[in-house]
């Protein structure tokens, strides 16, 4: 029965994925409960049913000990046997059903989908973003608020519907009790609900204040310490490890102010609330000695009053716990609010179509991009790609040889002009059939902490065992994959490869990548660098391979080491962001421009842009 009510909650019920989360924080929280509204209208219910049972209990303590006090014991179960069995049935079989039924909504129905639902949402909704957005982030911080929100919104709808209405319910069956009796009784309880509500007053927006701040605060540490893990091979060869330290010494230190600033708030609020329990419980207590003394209330109201009092101030500080919980919470959202309510960079056109690719001819026509700053990085780039045609970008460092990939695959929109092809605008496909169509292999291999096979396989899912273990072998990868094995036994193809492929040398990522994309077979080839990280022998090896892989493709290649690319149907010269040369290897040599000073000056490492400027002049 219980995994059937656990599944009347689909986490994973289709919406629209790349609409935006409101930005305010009520509407925030509404928009990831709205699918779970009905069950939270049930939760309310039965919070309310088992409150009033719950109040019922105390004020039947009152009606018994009147019952004991003015029947005979022997006329006892003749006169009230009925009753006290209607009584007895209530408790025996109606309370453990409300309260059953309670903690299976709460707990089956609601806490654990809801709390997988929202993480879903928020998770597709951060995937959708484009690259500029998660690298100006800590991937660490990324991830932990998208964890948290779940929870965090989960506890506020759990704990408003729930809690609090139980505490409100008490409070109500107390005054509605000592009003029946005297309005002098209800006097002490109502001066403690307006007391108690303008504490929380004072308390509940500090407490949000504070808890902003020590959720801050707690992110930042997370994102120093997860940087720092990250890192870590970075950490190690630069000797930084007391840098690191301190750092996130600092942000532990930072942290614990904030969250010593909130327990002061927490401290001073609870001794407050000591006073207005203490003097509660003895105006009652005094009241209802003297309402009893002059007849005007019997020992059984005095005693029911008296357990809803005492019941009270057991719960007000819980109740306060419980409020500042919630704004804790909310503290948490509005963080989490403010990385993932944000317009995505990159969006699709509305109704646009998959990208169709022919004979993968590719066109630049007078782009220019300037990654949002005053200067562009291209201004006016026009450049044609035939295709089937390979060619090679070559120029120093920050050209615009990247840049232009990267337009390519839109991983950011241009800012003037247009990019097509095969005649189609990119600007105007979906950005997935796009990428479909290109494979990339780029300097900066990252491999996911997967297997082998999956990495390998990653671009083309469906692929046969024999498909991989081939693309391993043009890529020269099967000879050190079979040796390969992680701490849980698997070997070959099944090892997993770590942290973004960090057991694996960079030669040996760079092969894996290479092996992803010849497995892939894209009709437009990317390649920045593909073969920086190999070898001088691992990379004649595969130089055929490659030369496999670029067959029928039109490719666009980039490498700063110009006898990888020098073969290329086509060099085109770059350099501040403007084609200044194009041709064939040997064109361009008896030219003696920038290209000629590149090859002339190059002895395999980095050259500055303006020593070979001052080289070609």
């Amino acid at each position: 029965m219980l995994r059937r009510l656990e599944r009347l909650v689909d986490p994973f019920s289709p919406f629209p994925e790349a609409a935006m989360p409101p930005d305010a924080t009520g509407r925030f929280i509404w928009h990831y409960l709205k699918p779970i509204r009905l069950w939270l209208a049930v939760l309310l219910a039965v919070s309310i049913a088992v409150g009033i049972l719950e109040s019922g209990l105390y004020l039947l303590i009152g009606w018994f000990v009147n019952l004991l006090s003015s029947t005979p014991p022997e006329r006892l179960l003749a006169e009230q046997g009925g009753t006290l069995a209607l009584v007895a049935a209530v408790i025996l079989l109606v309370r453990p059903v409300l309260l059953f039924a309670h903690e299976v909504i709460s707990n089956q129905v609601i806490a654990a989908p809801a709390t997988t639902l929202i993480r879903w949402r928020t998770h597709l909704y951060t995937l959708g973003h484009a690259v500029a957005y998660f690298q100006g982030d800590f991937a660490g911080r990324i991830a932990n608020r998208i964890t948290q929100t779940g929870p965090a919104i989960r506890d506020i709808a759990i704990t408003l519907l729930d809690t609090l209405v139980y505490v409100a319910v008490f409070a109500v069956a107390a005054l509605g009790l000592f009003g029946s009796i005297s309005l002098w009784l209800a006097a002490p309880m109502a001066v403690w609900i307006v007391a108690y509500g303008v504490l929380l007053r004072v308390f509940v927006p500090r407490a949000q204040t504070r808890s902003l701040a020590n959720a801050d605060a707690r992110s930042v540490m997370v994102g120093r310490v997860v940087d720092s893990y990250t890192n870590i091979l970075t950490v190690k060869l630069f000797a930084r490890g007391a840098d690191e330290r301190a750092a996130v010494r600092d942000a532990l230190e930072r942290w614990t102010t904030a969250n010593l600033d909130l327990m002061r708030l927490i401290s001073g609020t609870t001794g407050i609330l000591a006073i207005l329990n203490s003097a509660l419980v003895v105006a009652t207590a005094g009241l209802s000695l003297l309402l009893w003394s002059r007849g005007l209330m019997t020992p059984g109201d005095a005693a029911a009053g008296l357990a809803l009092v005492m019941r009270i101030m057991a719960m007000s500080g819980w109740v306060m716990q419980t409020v500042r919980g919630v704004f804790e919470n909310v503290g948490v959202v509005q963080e989490s609010m403010a990385t993932i309510s944000r317009p995505h960079g990159l969006v699709d056109r509305p109704a646009a179509a998959a990208l169709a690719v022919g004979p993968g001819a590719v066109r630049f026509e007078r782009v220019r991009f300037a990654y949002g700053g005053p200067r562009p990085v291209l201004d006016g780039l026009d450049l044609a790609i035939r295709p089937g045609e390979k060619i090679g970008l070559v120029g120093p460092s920050g050209a615009g040889k990247t840049t232009v990939t990267s337009l390519l695959l839109r991983l950011h929109d241009i800012e003037g002009g247009r990019i097509l092809i095969d005649g189609q605008d990119i600007a105007t496909v979906t950005q997935d059939s796009l990428r479909a169509q290109i494979g990339v292999v780029t300097q900066d291999t990252s491999l996911l902490h997967r297997s082998i096979r999956q990495n390998i396989a990653y671009g083309r899912p469906e692929a046969t065992e024999a498909a991989i273990a081939e693309a391993a072998r043009l890529a020269r990868a099967d000879g050190f994959v079979a040796t390969l094995t992680d701490h849980k036994d698997r070997v070959g193809l099944d090892a997993h490869v770590g942290e973004r492929g960090v057991k694996l040398s960079g030669g040996q990522r760079q092969r894996i990548a290479i092996a992803r994309v010849i497995l892939k077979d894209a009709p437009i080839l990317v390649m920045d660098e593909a073969t920086s990280a190999l070898d001088s022998e691992i990379e004649a090896a595969i130089q055929e391979s490659l030369t496999v892989l670029m067959r029928g493709k039109t490719v666009l290649a980039i490498a700063h080491r110009l006898s990888t690319i020098a073969a290329l149907d086509r060099l085109v010269v770059m350099d501040e962001g403007r084609i200044v040369e194009q041709g064939t290897h040997g064109e361009l040599l008896a030219r003696g421009g920038l290209y000629a000073a590149l090859w002339r000056r190059q002895s395999g490492g980095f050259i500055g842009a303006p020593e070979i400027r001052t080289a070609a002049e």
